[in-house]
């Protein structure tokens, strides 16, 4: 009969390294636990983990479109109350001219100019307005302010002046007096008009694109997510305001007077109309981006409880085997203490 040896030293390493393993294990448990999930997917999985990877990827793509989509809310948020300013400043205008219509008291029509400039102040900031480093009302162009305000030295003053003064030249016309009711009607309509409807709005007015931002809310679905200072309500509203700034309390005939009026009312209620327009399309981009927002809610959940399906781990039972590890561990470390306290001399 043959006697080996082990020493305690030898014992001392296994239990070490058993301690070290388990540590290990525990460290993956513990995460299992608060995930929910394998610590790693790949092992576990082995071919489905591809499926695992897919699924992600889509969880990723959708989480994404959620994020954008919520940017997208805002900046239609942002645009609906700048086209409500817009338009209250033009139901404004529209008060205004309809008090002073048949009025030819000086004092009465200086407070309406200044009321019209107030409004045509805080239409021009509206469409002005800012969002995320961003103008809203540029189309694509937000990188550009996109109205120009109107003031005594604007592109847009001095080609109304111009206009004025080849139009009484041209018409015979020796002062603002000499005006009759069909020649300013004349010149408002076939003059002005065509300077705020034609190309020449880009030049005075606009630096804005007519192409509105285009924003992605599903996978097969894109609504148009700012509006620009090009359409008819804008070109209108700024018709409207020229008209009653420059001519309304000029030095006219009374008649004359009230064409201007009656043309710039029918301008501004254009306009208003027009504004009404451009928010109800920003309505529907908003009722479709509701939509969208709801399916992606529900393809999200999908997708998650696949992924959980796949990766999802018995948490009661990793719970289990993690307090079962640690007791083992507790167990180990005792056995090492009383092991490293073996020694021949205690026996001499």
């Amino acid at each position: 009969m043959k006697t080996s040896f082990v020493s305690n030293l030898a014992v001392q390493n296994a239990m070490r390294m058993t301690i070290q393993q388990g540590q290990l294990e525990v460290l993956k448990l513990q995460q299992e636990v608060t995930t929910g999930k394998y610590a790693d997917s790949g092992v576990e999985l082995g071919s489905s983990t591809s499926r695992a990877v897919s699924l992600k990827n889509e969880l990723e793509r959708l989480e994404n479109l959620k994020d954008t989509n919520a940017v997208v809310t805002q900046r239609l948020s942002a645009s609906q109350m700048s086209l409500e300013t817009m338009r209250s400043a033009a139901e404004q205008i529209n008060t205004t001219l309809i008090a002073t219509l048949g009025n030819d008291d000086a004092t009465r029509l200086s407070i309406a100019k200044t009321d019209i400039n107030g409004a045509l102040s805080s239409f021009s900031a509206a469409a002005n307005v800012q969002f995320n480093g961003e103008f809203l009302m540029s189309g694509i162009n937000t990188d550009i302010k996109p109205l120009t305000e109107y003031t005594d030295t604007s592109p847009a003053k001095a080609s109304f002046d111009t206009a004025l003064s080849t139009y009484m030249s041209t018409n015979g016309i020796a002062t603002m007096r000499d005006f009759t009711s069909a020649q300013m009607t004349d010149f408002i309509e076939n003059t002005l008009e065509p300077m705020y409807t034609g190309a020449q709005w880009d030049t005075d007015w606009s630096d804005a694109s007519s192409q509105n931002v285009m924003s992605r809310i599903s996978a097969n679905e894109v609504v148009a997510s700012t509006a620009n200072v090009n359409t008819d309500g804008v070109r209108k509203f700024a018709l409207a305001a020229v008209i009653t700034v420059e001519l309304l309390g000029a030095d006219v005939a009374s008649d004359v007077r009230s064409s201007i009026n009656s043309a710039a009312q029918n301008y501004v209620q254009q306009s208003i109309t027009g504004l009404i327009e451009t928010s109800s399309t920003l309505g529907i981009s908003e009722a479709r981006l509701k939509k969208a927002n709801t399916s992606l809610e529900s393809q999200l959940k999908l997708v998650n409880t696949h992924i959980t399906d796949i990766e999802g781990i018995d948490t009661y039972e990793a719970s289990t085997r993690m307090n079962t590890l640690l007791t083992q561990i507790e167990t180990s470390y005792t056995l090492t203490s009383r092991l490293q306290q073996l020694s021949l001399i205690n026996f001499l």
